[in-house]
């Protein structure tokens, strides 16, 4: 009896996750198909040759090149490191990875498919805002000899994760406008690199991510999240969401778009708006990526840029929940899309098939003239420059 009720809750906990699948599947090629060709477009060295200081200027070129970046957050790590060490300034690089991580057009488009577009405008006001205040945080607290320190832990090489992914350089190589530069087989070619390439490091997470917010919405009752988030207490709940939010982040072990899922599952369960934007915001500071950043930059670094984040990513979540409650919009209902798997004949599922078929063209296109699983195994290995394929 009870291997019966296991395997019933065990179901539920599947479907949930499921579910959220079968919802976001469409968004989910078309946000990786716009980041693909936005990055068949961009040469990482025009990247490493923008990023010499900490000015404003600068900083607003680190948060553009961020959003036309991979959004695989430890590709995006491991690429920042790469940066620094070949000159970018530390805070540019910095700021590069905040960027890359929360202004992407994928987590925009799963966002507003199951929080709101409520919240992916909040997530494209807060970023910046992250932004200004980690480049404020360094202005006063980061001295030059722990940056020379980190420089000098960089240059030792250690290996932290995706660097082979973040090395790559897959742009188009020709001149020309957009559309002519991408309707050249080389064009192709490299769209579908990255695309094949942007799936392959961010499935552990998304895959992840679903699993436990399906498990979360499966086993967890609301009654529990609200006494946890304090939501009889509307005001103090502003505050300890956005404080609490991140700390949920870093012991999830879940970053990237794997997070908008356990997000829905916290919003529904009475999390504060800010909390949520702090939860997303901290997809950098979970304990993998902390382990990487004591690997590249040393141990002095790595809590440096744990308190400096968390600081930031809080009082991030803070500042927009009051200019959105302010402006009137922050969301009444929590009806975050959590629903058990069911296909129907809608509008989704037709979605899904186009999309579906737009993948498996691009995918039958890498492995044709792509880089193959040879690119694949070399994911993970030490940053070796990969030619461009045509």
């Amino acid at each position: 009896m009870l291997c019966i009720a296991l395997l019933h809750q065990l179901g539920r906990a599947l479907s949930f996750a499921g579910g959220m699948t079968w919802e976001i599947l469409w968004a989910l090629v078309l946000g990786f198909l716009i980041s693909a060709i936005v990055q068949a477009l961009v040469s990482k060295q025009e990247m490493r040759r923008l990023l010499p200081d900490d000015s404003p200027r600068t900083l607003l070129v680190a948060s553009g090149l961020g959003a036309a970046s991979s959004s695989c957050s430890y590709s995006s790590v491991a690429l920042a490191r790469s940066l620094f060490v070949k000159g970018a300034d530390f805070t540019a690089a910095m700021a590069f990875e905040i960027a890359s991580t929360n202004l992407v057009v994928e987590l925009g488009v799963i966002m507003a498919l199951i929080l709101g577009w409520q919240f992916t405008l909040a997530e494209f006001v807060g970023a910046p805002i992250m932004v200004v205040l980690l480049a404020l945080l360094f202005r006063l607290f980061l001295t030059e000899r722990l940056v020379d320190e980190a420089r000098a832990e960089a240059e030792k090489g250690r290996r932290g994760s995706m660097e082979g992914h973040a090395a790559m350089d897959m742009s188009i190589l020709e001149r020309g406008s957009i559309l002519r530069r991408l309707a050249t087989p080389q064009g192709f070619t490299a769209t579908a690199n990255v695309f094949v390439m942007e799936w392959a490091s961010i499935l552990r997470d998304l895959v992840g991510g679903l699993l436990i917010a399906g498990a979360l919405a499966a086993w967890v009752p609301n009654s529990w999240w609200q006494s946890l988030f304090f939501e009889g207490h509307p005001t103090f709940a502003k505050f300890w969401g956005p404080l609490f939010g991140p700390l949920v982040a870093v012991l999830s072990f879940v970053c990237s778009i794997g997070n908008v899922p356990l997000a829905a599952v916290l919003w529904n369960g009475g999390i504060s708006f800010g909390g949520v934007l702090a939860f997303i915001f901290a997809d950098l500071i979970i304990l993998p990526i902390l382990d990487i950043y004591r690997r590249y930059y040393g141990w002095r670094m790595m809590w440096f840029l744990l308190a400096t984040f968390y600081t930031t990513m809080m009082i991030a979540g803070l500042i927009v929940e009051f200019l959105f409650q302010e402006a009137g919009l922050v969301p009444h209902g929590r009806h975050a899309k959590i629903e058990m798997a069911s296909v129907t004949w809608n509008y989704t599922t037709v979605l899904n098939i186009v999309f579906l078929l737009v993948a498996a063209m691009l995918l039958w296109r890498y492995f044709r003239r792509g880089g193959g699983w040879h690119m694949l195994r070399m994911m993970n290995k030490p940053a070796v420059p990969a030619p461009n394929l045509p």
